[in-house]
C-alpha cells in the first residue's frame, strides 16, 4: 500500500494544535512537505519545529485569521508566487461557540459560514489549477460527526459543518476526472483545547464538575474513552496518500463507534 507523500506538497489549516497540528506532524512523517495555517506566528513557528524534515522536505508557514477570506486569500495568493505547487490540502479551523440554534444570532451563523465554507472555498480555488496539471489532488476536510448526527448544544457548528460536507460532495463530483479526491473527517470526541473547552462551558451552565462532565461523554462512546489527536490525523493522512485515489465525496466517522447513523 503507497502511503508516501514524499515530493509532495501539502497546505494544513488550523495546524498549531489539536487535529490540525497532528495532521501536520503525521503528513511530514509521510514525506511531504508542510506548510502550516494559522494565526498566530509564535505557535507556527514551534510547530514548524516539530516536523520530522528528511532530505528534499521543506516545511513553512503562512499567517492567517479564517475570520477573514480575504486574509486568507492574500496569504495564500503570496505563498503561490513562486510557483509551487500544493497536492494536500486540509481545511480545518476551530469551531463557533456552542449554544442552541434557536438562540444563535444570524450574525454568528454567517462568521461561521465564512470561517468554514468561504475560507474553504478561497483555498481550493487558489490551490486547484496546479492540482489538475499535476494530476494529483486531495482536499480533505476535518469536519465533525455532527454531520451524521446532530450535537445538542452545538446549533450553529451543526448548521455549517452539514454546509461543508455537502459543498465538499459537489466538489467530489466536480474534480473527480482531474485525479483530485475530495473526503471528510468526522472526529468524534477527541482530546482538543475545542473539547476541553466545550466541557468547561457545559459544567458551568450545568452546575456540574468538569470530571463528571467529561465522563458522562466518555460514557457515551462506546470505546470508552476520548480519541487522540494523532488517530484523526492517521485517518487524514490515508485520505491524502495515493492508496486512497479511489476514494472520493466520501465522510470517515473517526468517533470510536459512538455516531449510531450509518
Amino acid at each position: 500500500m503507497d502511503l508516501s507523500l514524499k515530493g509532495r506538497r501539502a497546505l494544513v489549516c488550523g495546524s498549531t494544535q489539536g487535529i490540525g497540528r497532528a495532521s501536520a506532524i503525521v503528513l511530514a512523517r509521510l514525506g511531504a512537505s508542510v506548510t502550516l495555517m494559522a494565526r498566530n506566528q509564535e505557535t507556527l513557528t514551534q510547530t514548524a519545529e516539530a516536523l520530522a524534515c528528511d532530505s528534499g522536505q521543506e516545511h513553512d508557514w503562512l499567517v492567517a485569521d479564517f475570520s477573514d477570506p480575504d486574509g486568507v486569500k492574500q496569504a495564500i495568493g503570496r505563498a503561490l508566487d513562486d510557483g509551487r505547487t500544493y497536492h494536500v490540502l486540509v481545511n480545518n479551523t476551530g469551531g463557533p461557540p456552542g449554544g442552541q440554534a434557536i438562540d444563535a444570532h444570524p450574525e454568528e451563523f454567517e462568521r461561521a459560514f465564512r470561517a468554514h465554507v468561504v475560507c474553504n472555498q478561497v483555498l481550493v480555488q487558489a490551490l486547484v489549477a496546479r492540482m489538475k496539471a499535476a494530476g494529483y489532488g486531495r482536499i480533505v476536510n476535518i469536519i465533525s460527526t455532527s454531520v451524521r448526527q446532530p450535537i445538542p448544544g452545538l446549533g450553529v457548528s451543526n448548521t455549517v459543518r452539514g454546509a461543508v460536507a455537502s459543498w465538499a460532495k459537489t466538489l467530489s463530483m466536480e474534480l473527480a476526472g482531474f485525479g483530485i479526491t475530495v473526503n471528510n473527517v468526522l472526529p468524534g470526541f477527541t482530546e482538543t483545547a475545542r473539547l476541553m473547552g466545550l466541557i468547561r462551558a457545559k459544567a458551568k451552565a450545568r452546575g456540574a464538575s468538569e470530571e463528571a462532565i467529561a465522563e458522562e461523554m466518555r460514557s457515551s462512546v462506546p470505546m470508552g474513552r476520548f480519541g487522540d489527536p494523532e488517530e484523526i490525523a492517521n485517518a487524514v493522512a490515508f485520505l491524502a496518500s495515493p492508496a486512497a485515489a479511489y476514494i472520493s465525496g466520501q465522510s470517515l466517522a473517526v468517533d470510536g463507534a459512538r455516531t449510531s447513523a450509518l
